[in-house]
């Protein structure tokens, strides 16, 4: 199967819905946008799987495991499983992918 998507063309719901915002989603991995209005921020939650994020549109400071590094657009960030967080002051429109790795499905 392929499946082409226009990231910056996709219209997101807001964070506490985001279940509605997988676009694609098999047992290996799920994608899906993540959008925060400024002053926006994802609470911390203990992510069991790999996670990549990219930047389509603004900037975020993201904290995993209390290490904080900010992402511009443009840029991705991958970690392993964490406790992760997010936060923007001009708000920001993220692809997120969870990548579960062999048997931890």
């Amino acid at each position: 199967m392929m499946q082409v998507v226009d990231l910056k063309a996709m219209i997101s719901n807001p964070y506490e819905e985001r279940e509605k915002n997988i676009f694609y989603n098999v047992e290996e991995f799920k994608a899906r946008i993540i959008k925060l209005p400024a002053g926006g921020n994802m609470p911390t939650c203990k992510m069991g799987s790999y996670v990549i994020f990219y930047v389509i549109e603004g900037t975020v400071d993201v904290t995993v495991n209390q290490e904080k590094v900010t992402i511009n657009e443009g840029q991705c960030l991958i970690s392993e499983p964490a406790s992760l967080s997010m936060r923007t002051t001009d708000g920001v429109k993220i692809m997120g992918i969870q990548i579960t790795k062999g048997n931890d499905v």
